[in-house]
């Protein structure tokens, strides 16, 4: 009632709106105009009312906030677009030290304070969950389509105008994407293309095209027909060796684990492997139980009985090695899940048999699809069929770290990126750039079709919204129009970030695409248009596709937000109250605390 009264008191009593109040006293409209003067303010002082320490932004004030957060993560994320765009260094609290160009690092790595810039970033990341790409294209977008919207709504333009006008502009743009994307057989050419084009973004040339072969290589190895790819079969392995230029694709599998017997063999040419998951020691059984003697003989005897319970199974894998290897010149080798004792590790080291324990488990499905064969769960039913084979098995010592490698398999559905560099920082970003030229091979594969890049989509969407704004009914034709110059912020971030003028750069675009009709990018070489397409230069269509949805709802949303309130229980813990105090708080534990339209972007 205190804010009610205060307010109230405006128009009936002496004040600086004295003058206005006079002018309202012998309108019509004077009893009308003042019950809705009141109906405000009770609900401006609703929220404080409830929660005295709340903090409320309305209109204009939230309006400003909004795009002022999406604009300074468009101003953080800018410089990163493109093949030519620089490095971020992310530094943590304990001081470890992160080198990427990656969107979707950057934003999940980032500390962000302020809750519409975190808005933005989950929507961005989330982008990346989907399609693999597009995060930082995704945030340029949605911040300059605030900024394009905000010199409209300054000149009085209700921002419900503009949401209507980007809904219409984003139904156009779809139906420009399904007119210019180009249907093809995905063979490797293509791939290669398409790989290329998402790994420059992310490290430099001469990395990017050894990559671009390891990746496409890679999907194409477990991909099948009619079904949908399933990349975890690509492991990315890692090892701090050498260059960054000696990562290569294995046709099979790494582990990063050796034999544990001294006198098993480092090297097995043409050999079987056995998958299992049986265990070849001595374990406690599932439920509580024991085993009680009365003498030293009935000890040896339990002991002995254990023992050859394990012994059976041994014998078990010797006789099926000892079956399909009658001449010993092939190797076999064991990959168990679970673990071998020393007295098993004896027994298949005499025999010539490599054994691995404690294989992990994600690498047990791999190990059948790239070797063939079956992973078994007991040694009674073995048989020559369940054994896969691989040309050749080795042993690399480095350092401390022993890792195996399963080489020239017969049609392998499951390989291996085995990422090298020569410390932390570059694994970590080859590492990043692999997983996302993964998700671009496997999203043409899936889409079946492509879309020009280096900007020359969004130079034809952005002329094709201009031609169809006259179709667009009353004022929502400035929401088309601000969807198309909010486009063009991508061709312009590629020719800024790559040394040569937006404006210019943009300008011969439009003009080269209205001459020639084809979808003309930015060759970032020359700073001049170039067909996109005979450059080899192609995006993915879901990643576009994805795009225009989820900037156009969120960029609405946020210009339909007309107050911003925290009034969480979290602002009401610092406040102590006395029972007389009529709700108003006696004590503020936290003294002077920042308002949520104070924070700021910070890492």
């Amino acid at each position: 009632m205190q804010h009610e009264n205060t307010c109230w008191s405006l128009l009936e009593s002496d004040s600086p709106f004295e003058s206005f109040r006079t002018r309202v006293a012998w309108t019509p409209y004077r009893r009308y105009f003042l019950l809705v003067l009141r109906w405000l303010c009770c609900a401006m002082a609703g929220v404080k009312a409830l929660n005295p320490k709340a903090e409320v932004a309305r209109a204009q004030a939230a309006l400003a906030v909004n795009i002022s957060a999406a604009r300074g993560l468009q101003d953080v994320l800018r410089s990163n677009l493109g093949p030519k765009g620089t490095m971020k260094m992310l530094v943590s609290g304990a001081g470890d030290i992160k080198l990427t160009k990656d969107g979707n690092v950057l934003l999940h790595e980032m500390q962000i304070q302020h809750p519409t810039a975190s808005l933005i970033a989950k929507v961005a990341t989330a982008q990346d969950d989907i399609t693999g790409d597009g995060t930082t294209s995704n945030v340029l977008i949605i911040g300059e389509l605030l900024k394009q919207a905000d010199l409209y709504i300054s000149e009085g333009l209700h921002p419900r105008i503009i949401a209507e006008g980007f809904e219409a502009a984003k139904e156009k743009s779809l139906a420009v994407l399904e007119e210019v994307k180009v249907t093809r057989e995905m063979d490797r050419e293509t791939l290669i293309n398409v790989a290329r084009t998402s790994l420059r973004t992310k490290v430099h040339a001469e990395l990017a095209d050894l990559l671009t072969e390891a990746v496409v290589d890679a999907v194409l190895a477990i991909a099948k027909p009619n079904e949908p790819t399933d990349l975890y079969m690509v492991e990315i392995m890692e090892m701090k060796h050498k260059t960054d230029c000696d990562t290569q694709l294995i046709r099979g599998l790494v582990l990063d684990h050796g034999a544990r017997h001294p006198d098993m063999k480092k090297r097995v040419e043409d050999a079987y492997i056995l998958t299992c998951n049986v265990s070849l020691e001595y374990e406690k059984t599932e439920v509580n139980s024991g085993f009680f003697y009365k003498s030293a003989d009935e000890r040896e005897k339990l002991v002995a009985a254990e023992r050859k319970f394990i012994e059976d199974r041994v014998q078990k894998i010797i006789a099926l090695k000892n079956k399909v290897c009658p001449n010993g010149d092939k190797g076999f080798v064991v990959i168990n899940q679970k673990g071998i004792d020393p007295f098993s590790l004896d027994a298949l080291a005499k025999e010539g048999i490599v054994g691995l324990r404690r294989a992990k488990r994600r690498n047990m499905e791999r190990l059948t699809l790239a070797c063939g064969g079956i992973a078994m769960n007991s040694v009674d039913d073995l048989t020559p069929e369940c054994l896969g084979h691989a040309g050749l098995v080795y042993e690399h010592t480095l350092g401390e770290e022993k890792y195996t490698f399963i080489e020239k398999c017969g049609n392998p559905r499951s390989v291996t990126l085995l990422v090298k560099g020569p410390n932390k920082h570059t694994l970590t970003q080859i590492k990043d750039a692999v997983r996302d030229g993964l998700r671009a091979v496997k999203n043409a594969i899936e889409d079946g079709s492509v879309v020009s890049g280096a900007g020359a989509f969004e130079v034809a969407v952005a002329d094709a919204l201009v031609k169809h704004k006259p179709n667009v009914k009353g004022r929502a034709q400035l929401g088309v129009q601000a969807f198309a110059d909010a486009l063009l912020v991508i061709p312009k971030v590629l020719a800024q970030n790559s040394g040569y003028d937006p404006q210019e750069t943009l300008l011969k675009l439009q003009t080269e695409y209205k001459e020639s009709g084809q979808l003309v990018g930015v060759d970032l070489s020359t700073g001049e248009p170039m067909v996109a397409g005979e450059a080899g230069v192609w995006d993915n269509y879901s990643v576009k596709k994805q795009l225009l949805h989820s900037c156009t709802v969120i960029a609405s949303n946020i210009l339909l937000v007309d107050e911003i309130m925290r009034a969480g229980m979290s602002s009401l813990k610092g406040t102590l109250k006395h029972p007389q105090s009529d709700g108003q708080p006696a004590v503020n534990i936290h003294g002077i605390h920042r308002s949520a339209c104070q924070t700021s972007l910070s890492c």
